[in-house]
C-alpha cells in the first residue's frame, strides 16, 4: 500500500499564518520534504520522530532538480505512510506543485493539496499595501521574475495594458530586464514599487522606489532573500497604512 502525500503550503514565513490543516499535516508527518523558503520557526514544528529531506535550491550551490524532487516523493510514498511536501507560500503558485502532483498521479500515489497564503497576499498585508483598491487597482497579476529564462519574454505589453497591480516573484536578479521590458512596453517611469524582503517575518524590510530607479534599489538588496516586488499605484497607500501594519507585525513576532 502506497503512502499518502500532502503538498502543503507553509505560507510566507510567519508560523501564525499556517492554516489549521497545514499545521495538522506537519505534526502528523512521518517524513517531511521541505524547501529553502520554509522558515526556521515552521521547521521547528516538525516532529522529532519525522525524517527530513532538505531539497531547497540555493543560488550557486548544488541542489536537486525538480524532476528528482518529484521522483523522491514517489519513492518516499513506498516507504512511509504520511509524507509532507512543505513549500513556501502556496504549492500551486510558483511552487511547482502541479509538476509533483502530475507525477504522483502517474504513479498511482494518493495525495492532497493544502493551500497556503501566497507571498503576494502575505507581504501586502504585512506592509500596508492593498493589492486592489477602488480607484487605483481593479486587478492583480502574479508573475515569475524568471520571465527571461530560456527565451525572450514577449508579454510585457500585455502586463502593462492590463493595468492593476503587478507582483513579481523571484525578480531581484532580473531587475534590469524587468525595468527595461516594462518601460519599453509603456509603463510610466514613476510607477511606484515596493521591494519586500522576508515579508511577514521579524526580518521584514521594505524599500519603496520607482520603475526608473528599480535597478539601483535592487542592487542595494543583493544577497537578501526572499524578495517580492509589488508594482502599482496601490504602493502609495503604504504611506498611510504601513506603520500600523508593521507595528502589529512586530508586536506578535
Amino acid at each position: 500500500m502506497k503512502g499518502f502525500v500532502s503538498l502543503v503550503g507553509a505560507g510566507p514565513g510567519d508560523p501564525d499564518l499556517l492554516t489549521v490543516k497545514a499545521l495538522r499535516s506537519i505534526q502528523q508527518a512521518d517524513v517531511v520534504v521541505f524547501d529553502r523558503l520554509v522558515s526556521d520557526e515552521i521547521l521547528q514544528l516538525i516532529p522529532a520522530s519525522a525524517a527530513r529531506y532538505d531539497v531547497g535550491k540555493r543560488c550557486g550551490q548544488p541542489s536537486l532538480k525538480q524532476e528528482d524532487i518529484s521522483e523522491l516523493l514517489v519513492t518516499l510514498a513506498g516507504n512511509y505512510k504520511r509524507i509532507v511536501r512543505l513549500k513556501g507560500g502556496d504549492p500551486y503558485v510558483f511552487g511547482r506543485g502541479g509538476e509533483e502532483a502530475l507525477l504522483l498521479v502517474a504513479n498511482g500515489v494518493p495525495f492532497e493539496v493544502v493551500p497556503g497564503i501566497t507571498a503576494a497576499i502575505g507581504c501586502a498585508a504585512a506592509t500596508g499595501i492593498p493589492l486592489t483598491h477602488r480607484g487605483l487597482s481593479r486587478s492583480v497579476t502574479l508573475v515569475t521574475g524568471h520571465v527571461q529564462d530560456g527565451s525572450e519574454f514577449h508579454g510585457w505589453s500585455g502586463l502593462v495594458k492590463a493595468g492593476g497591480t503587478l507582483v513579481f516573484y523571484m525578480g531581484l536578479e532580473r531587475a534590469t530586464e524587468l525595468r527595461r521590458g516594462l518601460l519599453q512596453a509603456g509603463a510610466p517611469a514613476d510607477l511606484p514599487i515596493a521591494l519586500v524582503v522576508a515579508g511577514t517575518t521579524r526580518q521584514q524590510r521594505v524599500e519603496v522606489t520607482t520603475l526608473a530607479c528599480l535597478e539601483q534599489t535592487a542592487h542595494t538588496l543583493t544577497g537578501f532573500t526572499p524578495v517580492l516586488m509589488i508594482m502599482g499605484e496601490v504602493v502609495q497607500l503604504r504611506a498611510e497604512l504601513g506603520d500600523m501594519a508593521e507595528t502589529l507585525l512586530q508586536s506578535v513576532a
